[in-house]
């Protein structure tokens, strides 16, 4: 039989179907406008706030540290530029692997790795930690031969407290070391951790501690663009930080290690006083120790040698020792002959043992 097919309902499902698509395809349409007019009309604000924060970051510029000289302007403390390795654990998938693959690039000792872990403790998760620290100029070379292998690495230019006169001194200039947890709820409740925004060190004893809050500075900031991996790109905008001032002591650093090469073997304290003015010309306390080694962290050795030795180079004799009083004309007139050169110190009436 032969089949007469309707022409117009044919036609008349075509279109339907047509129109169906049609209208799926506007809906979509529709939608992806709609959402297009909510992202990029009210929503711009929110979002452009974001992509800026995600771009655009704010690196705080902590300020050089005031350096310290004696009354004949001689250099005690000095701030020293170096290059250090850091490393972000946030950025970090695979942290111990990255110091694995680092040390087949720079020699990564056992030190570096400990004093890592202890800093990584104290840190924040978005803190850049040091593993190792005063690169020299072929390991920085290296290392930046080798930076695209390592995202999340750093190297940075920072400044180093170095005391030129070692342990001469020591217990009256002080030292530095990193920042504590105490030190930062200390801080915290003094309302003053903003200050120390990017900075990692802080004055532990003696002149450094003293002066902390002359010695410091103000902290100042810099606007960077960065990379999605988080690499800085360019600087945008600097506040440039206040470095902190410079302090003058009473001390005279010649006569200062004058007597504590007189001292020899023995221990005891001396404090030289300038009749007319009060002024401190040497405070010695011997043994004493080398405050560079507390700069970058004391290792457990060190430490344990310096605080088991039955010297006791870390106790302040001048400030903390208990002594009888003894005469105080005859080291004060056996140290101005010394400083004059008229008696040799085999020829001179000072004999420390009045201060043991």
């Amino acid at each position: 039989m032969l089949e007469v097919r309707d022409t117009e309902r044919d036609l008349r499902q075509v279109r339907l179907r047509l129109a169906v698509a049609m209208g799926l395809v506007v809906a979509c349409f529709g939608i992806l406008v709609g959402r297009f007019v909510y992202l990029q009309i009210y929503r711009y604000a929110g979002f452009h706030a974001q992509a800026k924060e995600n771009r655009i970051a704010l690196v705080p510029a902590p300020p050089a540290r005031g350096l310290i000289f004696d009354r004949n302007g001689v250099l005690l403390a000095e701030n020293v530029s170096a290059y250090t390795l850091e490393l972000a654990p946030k950025r970090l998938a695979r942290l111990e692997d990255t110091i694995t693959a680092l040390s087949e690039v720079v020699e990564i000792t056992a030190r570096d790795r400990q004093r890592f872990r202890r800093l990584l403790e104290d840190s924040r998760s978005t803190d850049s930690v040091p593993l190792k620290v005063r690169l020299t100029d072929e390991e920085v070379a290296r290392l930046a031969a080798n930076r695209f292998r390592f995202p999340g690495v750093e190297i940075s230019a920072r400044l180093f407290r170095n005391y030129p006169h070692g342990e001469t001194a020591a217990h009256v200039i002080g030292h530095i070391g990193r920042i504590s947890p105490d030190d930062k709820r200390r801080l915290e409740e003094q309302d003053r951790l903003s200050r120390y925004a990017g900075s990692t060190h802080i004055g532990k004893a003696g002149v450094e501690l003293s002066y902390e809050s002359v010695l410091h500075g103000q902290v100042g900031s810099q606007e960077v663009e960065v990379s999605a991996g988080g690499r800085i790109m360019r600087t945008l905008s600097r506040t440039p930080p206040v470095p902190g001032s410079n302090l003058v002591l009473s001390i005279d650093i010649r006569l200062q290690k004058l007597v504590e090469q007189l001292y020899g073997n023995r221990r005891g304290a001396l404090v030289a006083i300038e009749p007319k003015t009060g002024d401190v010309l040497a405070m010695v306390s011997h043994p004493s120790f080398d405050p560079n080694l507390f700069v970058d962290g004391i290792d457990a050795p060190a430490w344990q040698a310096l605080n088991e030795d039955p010297d006791k180079p870390l106790l302040n004799r001048p400030l903390r020792g208990a002594y009888p009083p003894g005469s105080t004309y005859k080291p004060f007139m056996a140290l101005a002959a010394l400083t004059s050169g008229t008696r040799t110190p085999q020829e001179t009436i000072f004999d420390p043992g009045y201060f043991q």
